[in-house]
């Protein structure tokens, strides 16, 4: 294992801001890895801490093999990381929407550039990615629909649901969808936590990877074998929002199957603690994202569901 500096950041009133790197095997740059790029996704970086441990051990074993090498970025963002704020401390601006950066711009577009300059060029990207919407998922792997995606590589994570996102404006100042413009095959993988630890899905998420480096030939590793993945695409979900504000309790969670009518949670009055609305569900299938906010808003998206669709 090699630890890299990739990007320094200097900064006039306080210590620098330094993206960290970890290379294992030696070659071809064969998978760039990527956790954290915002300050709230511990869940992102805890998974790859045990990756690296993981990647580690294969390694002293002589389990990467010849002509290939891994690069593992845990963070790209340890300032807002150290005071808990999800995206740049100073302007509130997210990283991940600066992709592919420029060394000349604005500091978030220039950490952008400094980090998509190191990972890019690599034949497989994989990132551990969060939501916008504060809510647990079902894990998955995400894409987007560039005409450089492949479902069939997705489904080699072993992981129980792919998802083809058909990308929006916004979306192409992604890493995911750059690191796709530039030939790189580009995963990102969602656990069912972000600003906390889940050990389950954490190791869900290692597994995965691992599985996949396995799979392409990267790594001797034997595993489970995980799921083989229903792909679906992202106007398969349906989404169901909040009828009013107030106190939120959620009674279903990601995975859970519904049919129509089923209570899904309940909106109380923060003053007095009666139910404003009760949240039902007016189709059947499966939650694939479910809120996990104690206080919602009126209109906020509570619950996606994968459609069971008949005949």
């Amino acid at each position: 294992m090699i630890r890299d500096i990739l990007y320094t950041l200097d900064s006039p009133y306080r210590a620098p801001l330094e993206i960290t790197g970890f290379r294992f095997g030696k070659g071809e740059k064969t998978v760039a890895i990527v956790g954290a790029i915002r300050g709230n996704e511990v869940q992102q970086l805890y998974i790859c801490s045990q990756l690296i441990s993981k990647l580690r051990a294969l390694e002293a074993k002589g389990a990467i093999t010849s002509d290939n090498e891994i690069l593992v970025v845990p963070s790209a963002c340890p300032y807002s990381m150290n005071i808990g704020k999800r995206f740049w401390a100073v302007d509130n601006t997210d990283i991940n929407r600066m992709f592919p950066g420029y060394d000349r711009g604005e500091t978030t577009q220039r950490i952008a550039d400094g980090l998509f300059q190191h990972v890019r060029g690599y034949s497989y990207g994989i990132q551990f990615a969060s939501f916008y919407m504060p809510g647990d998922f079902i894990p998955h792997v995400r894409m987007m629909e560039t005409g450089f995606q492949s479902t069939s590589l997705a489904n080699l994570f072993g992981l129980p649901y792919v998802l083809v996102r058909h990308p929006r404006p916004y979306d192409t100042t992604t890493l995911n969808y750059n690191w796709q413009m530039n030939q790189t095959n580009a995963f990102s993988v969602y656990t069912n936590q972000t600003d906390r630890i889940d050990e389950v899905s954490a190791k869900q998420a290692v597994d995965a990877v691992l599985r996949f480096l396995s799979r392409i030939g990267v790594v001797r590793y034997h595993c489970h074998n995980g799921f083989l993945a229903s792909v679906i695409d992202e106007d398969q979900l349906y989404s169901i929002t909040a009828p009013d504000g107030g106190i939120y309790r959620g009674i279903c969670h990601p995975g859970d199957e519904v049919t129509r009518g089923d209570l899904l949670g309940e909106i109380l009055d923060p003053y007095t603690g009666d139910v404003r609305a009760p949240v039902v569900s007016p189709t059947e299938g499966i939650v694939f994202f479910g809120y996990a906010q104690p206080l919602v808003m009126e209109h906020a998206i509570l619950y996606r569901i994968i459609r069971r669709l008949h005949g």
